[in-house]
């Protein structure tokens, strides 16, 4: 079984939010295969803990506006990584060196990717 198309348009809508934000190295993983308590994480990052708590306040306004709250919220105060569980939806916003650390992509890359739809940046354009 793979993610259902709400809990894809919820990790577009956070993705989106995030990239207004100017998150890096923005990834759905599809984990609904692997785990039964959700099923996509969202991974960005940012460069420093200002950054990464703004990306989480943007990704919260937007899911608010669709009624959305989440049902827990983990490391705020901190401002290196921020967990925001939509319950299908776990959102990881990181510090760069934690995500770096941490590797959850590296952890879940047996799981397929989920195609965000984000439009490409302009220096994603430039090295192809």
């Amino acid at each position: 079984m793979s993610a259902t198309e709400s809990s894809m348009d919820i990790a577009r809508t956070a993705a989106k939010a995030a990239s207004a934000k100017l998150a890096d190295d923005i990834v759905a993983i599809d984990v609904s295969e692997r785990l039964a308590i959700t099923d996509i994480f969202l991974i960005a990052s940012a460069s420093n803990e200002r950054q990464v708590n703004a990306i989480v306040d943007g990704i919260e306004e937007e899911l608010a506006k669709e009624g959305l709250k989440p049902v827990r919220r983990e490391g705020r105060s901190e401002g290196r990584w921020v967990l925001l569980d939509y319950a299908t939806v776990v959102v990881h916003v990181q510090h760069e060196e934690d995500r770096v650390f941490y590797a959850l992509d590296r952890l879940w890359k047996d799981c397929p990717a989920v195609d965000l739809q984000l439009p490409e940046t302009p220096a994603a354009q430039e090295s192809e």
